[in-house]
């Protein structure tokens, strides 16, 4: 069995995420408040797998979260691209009638703001969670309050669906990372499959210094997927770049790293993994 940490409680698009990667597998979900937690049980546990959100197709990067990767000393193992799709449910006894207030983690709201413009008599709440919305209005019984959550979440804790599918944008995928201790990694994924790889670098403040790293990547045919930079604190106008970048060929990706090393700072690869599908 599987010890997996997730931010958020059953049900939630952690847990869903988790369930997909591990398909048939059976896992015991460590549930957090916090990514903080999450990434403080990995830490303190080293056969403990994590699942983290990274980014979103429409909320964009989970800045906080690269830093709590870097920092922790985990390796990614894998990836997973889940299909968010938001539902409003409330008590098996409340109608459209009698909500008052819809409840949801803020960036669910936003995803489905062009429906609830619709509903703009309804008070919106934000809280740390979609499917602890849910969980908390079935366990406390708390009429007049709605959730938005996973329909999935909302079957879990007995709560009635008022509407499916309310997200505004139908191509909504948040991008999931797994990680775990250095010493689990190799045990956890084929390191001959991997075809994806997330890198962490400094630069020095010269002109031209990321076009140099950018042109040796292209001579190698190494396909940058993304770029995400991050200040330094305490070091103005220095960054921290985070890259994904995909390849064909380990051989040729490894004569990429060996030749942008020497032209970069604090160069950290975070993991090496195989290309997440994207689920329908």
């Amino acid at each position: 069995m599987k010890r997996v940490a997730i931010q958020g409680f059953e049900g939630s698009f952690h847990d869903i995420a988790a369930h997909q990667y591990f398909s048939g597998e059976q896992l015991q979900l460590v549930c957090c408040a916090t990514f903080e937690e999450v990434f403080e049980h990995l830490r303190k546990d080293p056969t403990m797998i994590g699942m983290t959100a990274i980014e979103n197709t429409i909320a964009g990067s989970l800045l906080h979260n690269y830093e709590l990767l870097r920092d922790s000393g985990m390796t990614v193992v894998g990836e997973h691209k889940l299909h968010i799709s938001h539902c409003i449910c409330c008590l098996p006894d409340d109608s459209w009638e009698s909500i008052t207030e819809i409840h949801s983690h803020p960036v669910a709201l936003m995803q489905c703001r062009e429906f609830l413009s619709g509903h703009a008599d309804k008070k919106l709440v934000e809280g740390d969670d979609t499917a602890g919305a849910a969980k908390d209005i079935a366990a406390n019984g708390r009429r007049g309050w709605a959730a938005i959550c996973s329909s999935d979440a909302a079957k879990l804790y007995g709560m009635k669906i008022l509407e499916d599918h309310i997200e505004d944008n139908k191509h909504n995928y948040t991008r999931f990372l797994v990680s775990c201790n250095p010493g689990k990694a190799d045990f956890m994924r084929p390191l001959e499959k991997a075809d994806k790889a997330s890198l962490v670098f400094a630069l020095p403040h010269e002109e031209g210094s990321l076009s140099q790293v950018l042109s040796i990547l292209s001579f190698y045919k190494i396909n940058l997927t993304k770029i995400q930079s991050l200040p330094i604190i305490g070091h103005e106008w220095e960054y921290l770049f985070y890259v994904d970048v995909t390849y064909d060929n380990l051989t040729r990706y490894r004569q990429s790293i060996d030749a942008i090393t020497p032209l970069t700072r604090e160069l950290k690869i975070l993991g090496e993994y195989q290309d997440g599908k994207q689920s329908a």
